[in-house]
């Protein structure tokens, strides 16, 4: 109930439409009260005295009760899906804000698919909660209540048919509700493992395309489709089984009033019209009971739906700002004292360990070594989206965790292993990097990065429309459009990580000879080719997440093995050729 509690707290900009719904709900509740009193005295004075006028008069008030109980029923219609999807919106809202300030570690706790549906899926469980729960949540308490007093106050032996089938309906809530809440929550992670399934055969469409595997992703499809269709049957299989024991005490109490009210006509103790009003509320007392049984019903999946978003809430970034944060990064030099990390406090070994590294400002420095020796991981604590295990990164002469983030990052510019390009122009995106860059300051980025190469030839330039990650750009133009936008940031620090992998060596050498007269930035290069970090200041290979040999070119290629295995096997045919 903690978490319904918190999440409720997200409707507070909308407490007064919510309240305005609930007065509404006693409002049009009272009105409908009062319909089988009228009814009563119809039978009872009117038919029975034969008073054609009195009829009329209690007719015309029962239509005014009916026409308010419907105006303040679409009234309450209105208030409350105001309510329900602001309360929606700003469930979401705080999602999504909340994935934001996710940094790396915390989004390793999450599928994205996951994501996904916690902030589609479970937000509208939270939202119907409100728009079709809030209704019986008032009504039927209040019904209820003044049905079983007004049902008392017109014949209190009668009304003792109701203390036999409420505790039988009782049971039967407290059995369907115990069976059915658990299945939540075991439906909403099989909707994350559907939404993963899609996900994923969407993003790699072309793949599946290319390999003939449509079929496949089909069968994968169908199987987890179907395990939603068999945990769906299974939980409202047992969700349902409240209408019909509802209905069976319903009609089984009606049987029992006709019978007990029968006898006491015969007797006189019993109006006619009197019997018709008190069937007229047991009805309405039974209603009330079932939909009830229906708001615990919803509570049940509206809880499981709260924990889940509670989750994506609660979790805490493991990265934050200092209490006294530097708020700028005087220069690109960067130093690693004795460094060691691991990805979560539970791993076995360490993805680096006691790393020694100083670069000072401007100078270039060429990282190698084979997949899975933790270059990437390295390059990832400098602008602290990792936080190192043990010793200390630094850059300009300070603590990484002593800066405020946002300017670290801002002083850090680094073009990721995996090119991400968003849906919209080609200049919405360069903008990342300068939101305020004009035209002639974008036009500059794509010829350092060699993109105006190919933005020249498109029909629209820099406004030319980009697919959702940028699928209709080739890899090597993906890769030299998130230089450029890079770029543009102007960073003390800039980090290539294998970044040029999908361009020829003709244009990388351009890029690199670019890069080359940024003098005043500190320039880390990842690369598999050496020609992309021969001319480097500092080579340093890595092996297995430690150095094991840092140089110049000439003086590796004298010394270490491992590269001179790595020049001769790109490098020496090509020199032999020239």
């Amino acid at each position: 109930m903690r978490d319904l509690k918190r999440i409720f707290a997200h409707i507070g900009p909308y407490r007064r439409e919510l309240a305005a719904a609930m007065a509404l709900v006693f409002i049009e509740t009272g009105f409908e009260l009062f319909i089988p009193l009228l009814m009563a005295d119809i039978i009872d004075v009117g038919v029975k005295h034969q008073d054609v006028h009195y009829i009329l008069a209690k007719g015309v008030q029962m239509g005014l009760c009916a026409l308010l109980a419907l105006i303040t029923g679409l009234l309450y219609a209105r208030y409350a899906a105001r309510a329900a999807c602001g309360f929606g919106a700003s469930l979401r809202e705080a999602e999504f804000t909340a994935v934001q300030h996710y940094d790396f570690a915390n989004l390793d706790h999450f599928d994205t698919a996951s994501l996904v549906t916690r902030m589609t899926t479970d937000v509208t469980v939270m939202q119907n909660a409100v728009s079709t729960g809030l209704r019986p949540l008032i009504r039927s308490p209040a019904m209820l209540i003044f049905g079983l007093g007004l049902s008392f106050y017109m014949n209190a032996r009668l009304a003792l048919v109701f203390v036999v089938c409420a505790p039988i309906l009782a049971l039967v809530l407290i059995f369907v509700v115990c069976k059915v809440a658990p299945m939540y929550n075991r439906l909403q992670v099989v909707m994350d493992r559907m939404n993963a399934i899609v996900q994923e055969a969407l993003t790699a469409i072309r793949a599946v395309k290319a390999f003939v595997r449509g079929e496949y992703e089909a069968e994968k499809f169908d199987g987890v489709n179907t395990q939603l269709m068999e945990t769906s049957q299974r939980t409202f299989h047992f969700a349902v089984l409240n209408l019909p024991a509802f209905q069976a005490t319903m009609y089984a109490s009606v049987v029992l009033i006709f019978w007990f009210g029968g006898q006491m006509i015969q007797t006189g103790d019993l109006e006619v019209g009197d019997l018709t009003g008190f069937l007229s509320y047991v009805l309405q007392v039974m209603n009330s009971l079932m939909l009830i049984s229906n708001v615990f019903l919803m509570l049940s999946r509206s809880l499981a739906s709260a924990r889940r978003i509670s989750e994506v809430l609660d979790q805490r970034p493991d990265l934050a700002d200092p209490p006294a944060p530097v708020p700028q990064v005087t220069d690109g030099s960067v130093e690693f004292d004795d460094v060691s990390f691991r990805y979560s406090a539970g791993a076995q070994e360490d993805v680096l360990s006691h790393i020694n590294l100083k670069i000072r400002a401007g100078q270039t420095v060429g990282l190698i070594g084979g997949t899975g020796s933790a270059k990437t991981s390295l390059v990832q604590l400098i602008p602290r989206l990792y936080d190192v295990s043990g010793g200390a990164v630094r850059v300009g002469g300070r603590d990484v965790r002593s800066y405020d983030l946002e300017a670290l990052r801002d002083a850090v510019g680094i073009v990721l292993q995996k090119n991400v390009l968003f849906s919209g122009t080609i200049r919405d995106n360069l903008r990342w990097g300068a939101p305020e860059a004009d035209d002639e300051t974008l036009w500059a980025a794509c010829r350092a990065a060699c993109a105006d190469e190919f933005l020249e030839r498109m029909p629209n330039g820099l406004d030319t429309e980009l697919g959702q990650g940028g699928v209709n750009v080739s890899g090597g133009q993906k890769q030299r459009l998130c230089i450029a936008r890079t770029l543009l940031k102007r960073p003390k620090i800039l980090i290539l990580d294998d970044s040029t992998s999908a361009v020829d060596t003709a244009t990388d050498a351009k890029i690199r000879a670019t890069l080359k007269k940024l003098r005043k930035v500190t320039k880390i290069i990842i690369a598999q080719r050496i020609t992309s970090v021969m001319d480097a200041d500092l080579i340093v290979i890595l092996e297995d997440g430690r150095i094991h040999d840092a140089g110049t070119h000439r003086e590796l290629l004298a010394r270490s093995p491992i590269y001179q295995e790595l020049y001769y096997s790109q490098q020496k045919g090509g020199e032999d050729v020239g």
